[in-house]
């Protein structure tokens, strides 16, 4: 395990609920057109690696798909379980997983590939267990990115905390630029083929609270910077957050935060 991926584990620890009253619904826009572009359908056997709460996973089975989902983080894994009983949902840890080669028709991940310390050695194993002519689809977060994405950012900075230097980065060897070349390259170096690679734009409407709910119990690496400082820092988050939300926030109150997100598919040759 590298360190980053050590890090990963520190940051998801416990947390799945956390997450799924906030982050997760952010997460679950590509959702629909992630399975479209693993082309799943009835019958397909599909897996959702870095399943989260499921939100992938549950709507492959509305497709009657075979579903098998599985996750790094156990309180995921539950949370899933629950959500989607008709699958087979386990943990189990990238770039290493319990199935056969050419086990499954469509591999999807969803948000999942930025979250492992070694994406390439991911990958190939993703390809390991697709069929020959199966598909896989994957998102990223991209760059450079919306700037919704970088509100919760502006604020620990302008708190005083310096970001960047508290977030684990990947090993040079292993960084891959978040372009759609970059991110589609990735795909062809694991030996997939016909890659595609599409940006995705869209408006998350969220609340300020739930906005500040998930980072503030310390889900993904900026909760984690965020729960580390000590309290009078994290009043001065929230402070600066409420101020600069203000440019997102619609009539009805609500934030409208503009995302970007790449979504790369192809087929296993």
């Amino acid at each position: 395990m590298t360190e980053f991926d050590a890090c990963e584990r520190r940051a998801w620890d416990g947390r799945a609920s956390a997450y799924a009253r906030g982050f997760a619904r952010l997460c679950a826009h590509p959702a629909g057109r992630l399975l479209d572009a693993a082309r799943v359908g009835p019958g397909c056997r599909v897996l959702d690696v870095g399943t989260g709460p499921g939100t992938v996973a549950a709507g492959a089975y509305a497709r009657r798909a075979d579903v098998t989902a599985v996750d790094a983080e156990p309180s995921m894994v539950e949370l899933a379980a629950g959500s989607v009983p008709g699958a087979d949902v386990r943990v189990a840890v990238l770039p290493r997983l319990p199935f056969g080669d050419g086990r499954f028709d469509a591999v999807v991940g969803n948000f999942v590939i930025n979250h492992v310390g070694r994406p390439r050695a991911a990958l190939a194993e993703l390809r390991r267990v697709t069929r020959p002519g199966g598909r896989i689809a994957l998102t990223t977060w991209g760059s450079p990115r919306g700037v919704g994405q970088e509100l919760l950012g502006r604020a620990v900075a302008a708190a005083g905390v310096d970001l960047s230097a508290h977030l684990p980065r990947l090993a040079p060897e292993e960084e891959f630029p978040r372009t759609e070349e970059g991110f589609a390259g990735l795909l062809r170096g694991a030996g997939f083929t016909d890659v595609s690679c599409a940006r995705l734009s869209w408006d998350h409407r969220t609340g300020l609270e739930e906005w500040w709910s998930g980072p503030a119990a310390g889900v993904a690496m900026i909760g984690q910077v965020i729960v580390a400082q000590p309290p009078a820092t994290v009043a001065a988050i929230r402070r600066h957050l409420g101020v600069l939300a203000a440019e997102f926030t619609a009539p009805d109150g609500s934030l409208v935060l503009p995302h970007t997100a790449l979504l790369a598919s192809g087929r296993a040759g």
